[in-house]
């Protein structure tokens, strides 16, 4: 979508140099780039590169000044860069209901909302503004999904969840399904389903990676917090609580009951025992575990290993293992 380089800045409100009438339609790489294309550069060592190549402009930080190409001055260049591709981005959508698409009389759609092929809507079903509900997706009972959404194709949310506003699940997610928890029968051996009649709260801004999966609550809820990312093939158990602005990155799983607070970024394959606790800002290096009951603290600090300690102890560890590996050579 065409933008001149005075329209990008007003609206990411950066610092423009030079002819403020050139267009742009599309972002791209420093090798990839393009007379009609913008880049970025977050250090000066950089700049000359993006200056040389055939980009139409270039986003950078107050190092850079006139120059031979039109400058976007911005405090947070790679920020600023994935703004201004979602600006750039064409629409792919049409605002349209498929006619092969299941959708009862009782759902409440908002306006210019687009269901594809074949996507089925239980009843009482209720779909905000500007929400795209791709292929094949099923969106059971009395579930509600807020405006300016985008499911993806074959998406399953199950009755009674709920998405807030501007969440985006990619491709074969599951949310809302039954928690794996079991009551294990002491004189016969064999394991009953523990009810698993909670709910599952999806708050704003949340993004889901592709076939991920999030159970509803045992009794109460599940819940993710505004503004966390979820990459792809992460599991989430019945009763977690995510905080705000929380990272997990693919193959994690977390137990049942787990907490997880504000601001905590894991790892991919991290492995998390139920009734964890990880407190705010805390970091999980790729493949940690971290076992039943146990309080993850430290604001800032990676943790690594299994059991999880910090980094420094960690490497310390294997240090001491080397060195007495090689004495006993």
């Amino acid at each position: 979508m065409k933008q001149t380089l005075r329209d990008l800045a007003e609206k990411l409100g950066c610092r423009l140099l030079g002819d403020s009438s050139i267009t742009v339609t599309s972002v791209s790489s420093l090798q990839s780039a393009t007379s009609g294309t913008l880049v970025f550069v977050e250090d000066a060592q950089h700049l000359d590169t993006a200056l040389r190549s055939s980009a139409a402009a270039v986003i950078a930080g107050d190092f850079a000044s006139a120059a031979s190409k039109p400058i976007l001055i911005s405090t947070q260049p790679r920020l600023t860069f994935a703004r201004a591709a979602k600006l750039l981005r064409d629409p792919d959508r049409n605002c349209e209901i498929n006619p092969t698409a299941v959708v009862p009389a009782s759902a409440k759609i908002g306006k210019n909302v687009a269901i594809g092929p074949h996507a089925i809507l239980g009843k009482h079903v209720g779909i905000g503004d500007e929400t795209t509900i791709g292929s094949g997706s099923v969106i059971g009972d009395n579930a509600v999904i807020g405006s300016h959404c985008r499911i993806d194709p074959n998406v399953t949310v199950y009755p009674g969840t709920t998405l807030g506003d501007r969440v985006i699940v990619q491709a074969g997610a599951v949310l809302g399904s039954e928690g794996f928890g079991y009551v294990r029968d002491s004189e016969t051996g064999r394991y009953e389903q523990f009810p698993q009649i909670g709910r599952l709260v999806i708050e704003d801004d949340v993004e889901i990676g592709a076939n991920s999966t999030i159970d509803r609550g045992a009794l109460d809820e599940t819940r993710i917090r505004r503004g966390t990312k979820i990459d792809n093939l992460v599991h989430i158990g019945h009763n977690v609580q995510i905080g705000q602005d929380v990272i997990i990155a693919a193959q994690t799983g977390l137990s049942g009951s787990v907490t997880i607070e504000d601001n905590v970024i894991m790892g991919g394959q991290v492995g998390i025992a139920d009734h964890v606790r990880v407190e705010a800002g805390a970091i999980l290096g790729a493949q940690s575990g971290i076992p039943t009951k146990k309080v993850i603290r430290g604001k800032g600090v990676v943790f690594w290993g299994t059991p999880a300690r910090p980094i420094r102890e960690y490497l310390k560890e294997l240090a001491f293992l080397s060195r007495s590996a090689k004495k006993h050579r």
